[in-house]
């Protein structure tokens, strides 16, 4: 099963908007073969950084070790035992997988932030700008803040969508370039489907 959001093999082509000509009209779908709903197709411009790769492959490893001692306990006799063994197993997984998909995600309709517990989308016509900015960051998402860059949306008509991205997140903390390469991309989306 591919996990193209995994990849590091992905062509800095793939994370740049398509062009006009390629996209096709609205409401168009090509597996219906005609016109209908059109499905998102949302991608993230930058690949997830070795923290948060790290903290979800723990968590995996944890997880795997919980399953084995779900097995144990059903091999000794004690179904509840081992349900509740599986039940915090599938627990840990879903935070894994929900811990690598965190970040910014854009697409044709809009802008999507994806946080641990909730997403927010925002059409890209409610985009006004998208600027980077240097402020006080939080360091790996924890309380500690120490003075960085960070990825602002500003919206028509309504309070400014929180910050996105930062150079001390999970995903760019010692990676200044993949920082850049992804503010670039973000602002890139923005520029070519605001319109």
């Amino acid at each position: 099963m591919p996990l193209p959001f995994l990849t590091a093999e992905r062509d800095v082509e793939e994370l740049a908007p398509a062009p006009a000509a390629a996209v096709p009209p609205a409401g168009y779908d090509e597996e219906a073969g005609g016109y209908g709903e059109e499905p998102a197709r949302w991608r993230r411009p930058y690949r997830p950084g070795p923290w948060r790769v790290g903290v979800t492959a723990l968590l995996l490893l944890l997880a795997s070790y919980v399953l084995f001692a779900a097995m144990i306990i059903a091999v000794a006799g004690s179904l509840p035992g081992a349900g509740v063994a599986v039940a915090v197993a599938v627990l840990v997984i879903v935070a894994a997988v929900r811990l690598v998909r965190v970040g910014v995600w854009v697409g044709e309709r809009g802008l999507r932030h994806v946080r641990l517990l909730s997403v927010k989308t925002v059409p890209w016509a409610e985009v006004t700008a998208v600027r980077i900015m240097q402020q006080p960051v939080r360091w790996l998402g924890l309380p500690r803040t120490v003075q960085g860059q960070a990825v602002v949306v500003e919206r028509a008509g309504g309070a400014p969508l929180t910050t996105l991205v930062t150079s001390h997140g999970a995903d760019f903390l010692g990676r200044p370039q993949a920082f850049d390469i992804a503010c670039d991309a973000v602002e890139g989306w923005a520029a070519d489907f605001r319109r």
